[in-house]
């Protein structure tokens, strides 16, 4: 069986990134190995904290900022999180300060909300339908 150990986020400031992750969006810093000018920076959810990690991968190659503008441009989220309850979250993340480029929407059976999150990046918060 294969699983996602690790998936990344190219972000144009690590620590930058690691304040947000961790200050406003709650993830926990799980790994920081010194790696020249960059670090192995890794967060995780206080939920899972053996789960998936997500790499605040530095975007110093032209290409990864290449791609990370064009995302942006066309609204296009880089990644999505699951939360349980998106408004709550959404008035939760606007009360510090974080800005939404879209507002909790129903899409079908799911309710999504798109941020930024300072480093480039616009990312999808989604609530899933309950069981």
């Amino acid at each position: 069986m294969i699983s996602i150990h690790v998936t990344s986020v190219f972000v144009d400031d690590q620590e930058k990134a690691l304040d947000f992750y961790t200050d406003k969006l709650g993830f926990e810093k799980k790994t920081d190995i010194p790696m020249g000018e960059a670090r192995w920076l890794t967060v995780v959810s206080p939920a899972a904290r053996d789960g998936v990690e997500l790499l605040l991968e530095p975007d110093a190659h032209p290409v990864a900022r290449q791609y990370k503008e064009g995302l942006v441009a066309d609204g296009i989220p880089a990644t999505s999180f699951a939360v349980d309850d998106i408004h709550a979250e959404h008035e939760r993340l606007t009360g510090l300060g974080v800005e939404f480029t879209q507002p909790p929407t129903a899409m079908g059976p799911v309710t999504t909300a798109v941020l930024d999150d300072t480093c480039g990046n616009l990312i999808q918060l989604t609530q899933l339908p309950r069981a």
